[in-house]
């Protein structure tokens, strides 16, 4: 973790202190910024942080980009589903977990920063968040072992297999 020296004149002397920086956007263990897992579309919309891409129509959840990270034309950046509210919140390149994983980081680096991490026969890796047990970080990884695609996933979600 980054560190800050922080000087502080008190009463002549000079202070130096040492606190952390911040690292970046997080993801997780509730959510991204303002946008919480659960959180229904109306207060998602509310926050001012996500904007509507694609209205659920037949299925039963919406597509959503963040305004600070807009998606390709054929991707979103969270879906909101009717009945859960905000179920997957996918990762933009500098967005990590507070553990440091992120868009580039190795399935090693992974695997060390979550012991925990389950690796199914079918379907992407995948470890209970750490802090809230309601939900899962599911790691898509290149065939080099390079992650490519990271997403905080309500366990009950009804969006995406």
């Amino acid at each position: 973790m980054k560190r800050v020296l922080v000087a502080v004149v008190a009463g002549g002397a000079l202070v130096l202190t040492g606190t952390p920086a911040l690292a970046g956007p997080t993801l997780g263990p509730y959510g991204y910024g303002a946008v919480r897992l659960g959180m229904s579309a109306k207060r998602a919309a509310a926050t001012g942080a996500v904007v509507l891409k694609m209205r659920a129509g037949e299925g039963s959840c919406s597509g959503w980009d963040f305004r600070a990270h807009p998606t390709g034309r054929d991707s979103v950046g969270l879906y909101i589903s009717k009945k859960r509210g905000v179920a997957v919140i996918f990762a933009a390149k500098g967005v990590r977990t507070p553990r440091g994983i992120g868009i580039g980081s190795t399935m090693k680096q992974v695997k060390k920063a979550y012991p925990a991490l389950r690796i199914p026969r079918d379907g992407d890796p995948y470890v209970v968040v750490p802090g809230n047990p309601k939900a899962h970080y599911s790691f898509g990884a290149s065939a080099k072992g390079r992650i490519e695609a990271l997403a905080l996933v309500h366990v009950e979600q009804d969006c995406v297999s």
